[in-house]
């Protein structure tokens, strides 16, 4: 058994510690608001093509109707700078900053592996788990681009369906603060993500500084039954040249769950 803590502001802090681990339970109304958060990020975070930028009058009316608890003030935030872009804005400016810029890129098993050959077993593990939970993701997309991981969050529920999440906050937080010197509204939807995971720890904050100013491991092996498309397409700087990183590819065909039903698991084909 672990001593007491030495004084009671000690005993207060490790209390206070324990409840904030402790997630109560949700209520079914909840746990449904809560997937069609991830949901609705799950289609943000996409790339804005034709079929998504459509839709974005219906995907207002979905943020708006949002319980207050939802970070409803970041996703209107976002929905609203989104509508307001022309078509051709919005695509470069997703491709700016999520294709030419390395610490922002939404492949997170790159934050943790880079290329070492560790993280082509990630790829595996993780499209393992989809499989195991019941739901094939689009073979067109790697399984750790965050609108996939978002995706499966949103059907497999808090516990596994959130793991991934969960495991890869330090990227997250990363992606959330990299491009500091441009405008970044996508910032809104990773500060809404942020919210619905366990608070950063300050191991979190001086990994996701040291990830910052390094970079991830740079082994350049393991990983060409992914592909190599993009090598040398991105800025100068920041971290060590990637061929893992795939150009902007045709979305997941846009799913625009509706206001009031919980959106509902795909059958595995």
């Amino acid at each position: 058994m672990s001593p007491l803590p030495a004084t009671v502001p000690a005993i207060v802090r490790s209390r206070v510690r324990a409840a904030v681990r402790r997630r109560a339970p949700m209520s079914p109304q909840e746990a449904e608001q809560r997937a069609l958060v991830l949901r609705l990020l799950s289609l943000l975070s996409q790339y804005p093509d034709g079929e998504l930028v459509a839709e974005r009058a219906r995907l207002a009316s979905v943020v708006a109707a949002l319980p207050g608890p939802w970070a409803t003030c970041e996703l209107g935030a976002f929905v609203g700078w989104f509508g307001a872009q022309e078509a051709d804005a919005l695509a470069r400016h997703y491709v700016e900053m999520f294709v030419l810029r390395r610490k922002s890129s939404l492949y997170l098993t790159y934050y943790l592996h880079g290329d070492a050959r560790r993280r082509g077993m990630a790829l595996l593990t993780l499209a393992r788990s989809y499989r195991a939970a019941g739901w094939d993701a689009d073979g067109g997309e790697l399984p750790d681009r965050l609108p996939v991981v978002l995706e499966f969050a949103a059907l497999a529920g808090p516990g596994a369906g959130e793991a991934p999440l969960r495991r890869h906050r330090r990227a997250l937080e990363l992606i959330h603060g990299a491009p500091t010197e441009a405008e970044f509204p996508y910032r809104h939807l990773l500060s809404t993500l942020l919210t619905l995971l366990p608070p950063a720890t300050e191991a979190d904050r001086a990994a996701v500084a040291k990830l910052a100013a390094e970079g991830p491991p740079d082994e350049e092996v393991g990983l060409d039954p992914y592909g190599t498309h993009g090598h040398g397409a991105y800025e100068e700087g920041g971290f060590a040249p990637t061929a893992t990183f795939l150009p902007p590819m045709p979305a997941v065909p846009t799913r625009i769950p509706p206001a009031a039903t919980s959106p509902r698991k795909e059958s595995r084909p």
